[in-house]
């Protein structure tokens, strides 16, 4: 710490045994060293915050899912009963062939995990070549980069398990959000 801080050992360890507070001055060198805000060292720790059990468990059958079809999939929202979740796991039917056909690139909070389950998906990002993925192929993504899942060339059906993961809350919400206004506007409304 003292070589990366630039602060002598024997003021920092007078410091950690209440033999001494540091000036301002002395702070900002810290925590400018350290990259942490300031705000930092003064915050007690937030008892919320730490790892609590909840127990939660859902048992996810297809049948049971939420379904939402569109223009572009059918999703499967699986395991609807827990709400604030922080990944929302889908299963989804692609049904678009070209990205004319498909629209404008679809981007939304968070990051995702798709897993291919049979035939072959067509993935277009928009800043990276598109790649084809076959079955128990996988890739995960940034979902605030804008993105669109295809039937790869010569397939007439694939689906794939997407795992949509955000720090926000209502990210269910988010993700149905999508899915309704690429539908509106697919219909013209």
């Amino acid at each position: 710490m003292s070589e990366q801080t630039g602060i002598p050992l024997s003021t920092l360890s007078k410091v950690e045994h209440d033999q001494l507070t540091l000036s301002f001055d002395k702070l900002q060198q810290l925590t400018g060293r350290l990259g942490i805000p300031m705000s930092d060292i003064f915050v007690q720790p937030d008892r919320l915050s730490e790892p609590s059990v909840t127990a939660r468990r859902s048992f996810g059958r297809l049948r049971d899912a939420v379904r939402i079809n569109t223009k572009n999939y059918d999703y499967n929202y699986l395991c609807p009963e827990i709400r604030r979740k922080l990944m929302v796991p889908v299963i989804t039917e692609i049904k678009t062939r070209t990205l004319e056909e498909f629209g404008s690139l679809i981007r939304h909070p968070g990051e995702e995990y798709i897993y291919i389950l049979n035939g072959s998906v067509e993935v277009h990002t928009e800043f990276y070549d598109p790649v084809t993925l076959g079955p128990t192929e996988s890739l995960y993504i940034d979902s605030n980069m804008g993105h669109a899942y295809l039937l790869g060339k010569g397939c007439d059906a694939a689906s794939m398990l997407a795992v949509c993961a955000s720090i926000e809350a209502g990210q269910i919400e988010s993700l149905l959000l999508v899915a309704d206004q690429k539908d509106l506007a697919a219909n013209g409304v």
